[in-house]
Parts: structure tokens; C-alpha cells; sequence
């Protein structure tokens, strides 16, 4: 992981999603309707609810959207029945990519990811074919221009709070944590009044791939044309 920055790719997935808000909505409605399906419809005894209703806040989702997501799943909403799946593979250049979905028909998505793929010289793989390069990981990410922020205060506190490690840069810090610390260290630098561009859980690349302009422009199309899916939930690669 060292070395590792995930901000370079949510960027450039923050700045193709400005344009499609509606479709973003659609994605995080799913995720909450799924988790409140799952788990029941209180954030305070159901973690991954909760998980889905900040990352729904944190990308500016109506209220009225997420209570209608928890509605929908808790009064069974009829003829919809979302499932997860992760499809592996290889994107250009050998990049190993996970994608993560919830969809009502399994045949088409698996033919619109295929298509992706197949289209910006990928192959799809078998289950587990990459999933081994990666570690599942809590992801915290604080802007430090918008936010007056010591930089070691702010270390001593990610080091109290029990993070794994925290990376800078000129415009953020990164910080990383195992699932199973992810709540206690959010709510704890929460109390400490820091605020998260990103909170997630997520898989985190154990080593990364280097690729030219050329092949790097054919992977930032895979992405585009994977996030243009409505089922398309999360993607996972290790391009550097």
C-alpha cells in the first residue's frame, strides 16, 4: 500500500460524475435500499446502512431520496430484487480491476461489463483472479485547503483514534485503517472536528501498475463506460 493514493482516481471519478448527478442518486438509493433491506432501517444498529446514508450525504443526496431508498426496502417494495456480485478481471496494460455491482438481472449486467472491457482492450477473469492484490480497508480522506489543520496534531490524533497510516499531500491527507476500526476511528476524529471529503471502505492495491499516456487513456475509458452502467456500484483497480 505504501506509496499508494486512491485521490488521483476519485478525482477524475468526481469530476465525470458532476455531470450525471441523477445517475449518482440512482447508484446510492440502490446501496441504501440494500442495506436497510438487509439489516432493518436503524443507522444506529445497522453499520452498514449507516455507511451508505454518509457516503449518500457526503455526495449531497436529498434527504427526501435517502428516507425514500430506506421506505422502499422496509416495505418491500414489490418486483425489484437487488444483488451484489464483484466481477474481476484485467484492464488495459495487465491493470487488475474489481467492480462492484447490484443489479435485478445478473445476465445484463454481466454483458454490459463485458462489453467494457472487451471494448478498451480488458478481458474479464474468474472469480478471485485478482482479488488477492488487494486489501479491504477503511479510507478516510481530509482537504487540508479548505481546513485550517495542524499537520502533527492532526497525526497524534489519527494515531489515538487507531488508524493504520496516514499519507500527505499538498492537498489532502489519506488516511488508512482495518474494517474492523473504521466506525471507531471515524466517530473519533468526528468528535475532533475534522471533516471527510471521503469516508469508505474500500479495496486498497497492494502494489500498482504503471502505465503509458496511451494505455492509461484506454483505462480512464473502461472506467467511464463501466461508471456510464447503472448497476455499476464501486470499481477497484491498481493503475498508479
Amino acid at each position: 500500500m505504501a506509496g499508494h493514493s486512491k485521490w488521483k482516481n476519485i478525482q477524475h471519478r468526481k469530476n465525470a460524475q458532476d455531470a450525471k448527478k441523477g445517475k449518482i442518486f440512482m447508484k446510492l438509493a440502490k446501496e441504501i435500499y440494500i442495506a436497510a433491506k438487509e439489516g432493518g432501517p436503524d443507522t444506529d444498529t445497522n453499520s452498514a446502512l449507516r455507511l451508505a446514508v454518509d457516503k449518500a450525504k457526503s455526495n449531497n443526496m436529498p434527504n427526501d431520496n435517502i428516507e425514500r431508498a430506506i421506505k422502499k426496502a422496509t416495505g418491500g417494495l414489490d418486483g425489484v430484487n437487488y444483488e451484489e456480485t464483484t466481477y474481476e478481471g484485467y484492464g488495459p496494460g495487465g491493470v487488475a480491476v474489481m467492480v462492484n455491482v447490484l443489479t435485478d438481472n445478473r445476465n445484463r449486467t454481466a454483458s454490459e461489463v463485458r462489453h467494457a472491457f472487451s471494448k478498451n482492450g480488458g478481458n474479464l477473469g474468474e472469480n478471485g483472479c485478482v482479488a488477492f492484490m488487494f486489501d479491504r480497508k477503511g479510507y478516510f480522506v481530509i482537504d487540508r485547503r479548505e481546513h485550517n489543520i495542524d499537520e502533527d496534531e492532526l497525526m497524534m490524533d489519527v494515531i489515538d483514534a487507531g488508524a493504520d497510516e496516514i499519507e500527505t499531500s499538498e492537498e489532502v491527507f489519506e488516511i488508512y485503517t482495518d474494517p474492523e476500526s473504521f466506525t471507531g476511528v471515524r466517530d473519533a476524529l468526528l468528535e475532533k472536528g475534522y471533516q471527510f471529503e471521503t469516508a469508505e471502505l474500500t479495496m486498497i492495491p497492494q502494489t500498482t501498475t504503471q502505465l503509458s499516456p496511451e494505455l492509461e487513456e484506454k483505462m480512464l475509458k473502461l472506467m467511464d463506460m463501466l461508471e456510464d452502467s447503472d448497476d455499476v456500484q464501486d470499481i477497484h483497480h491498481n493503475m498508479a
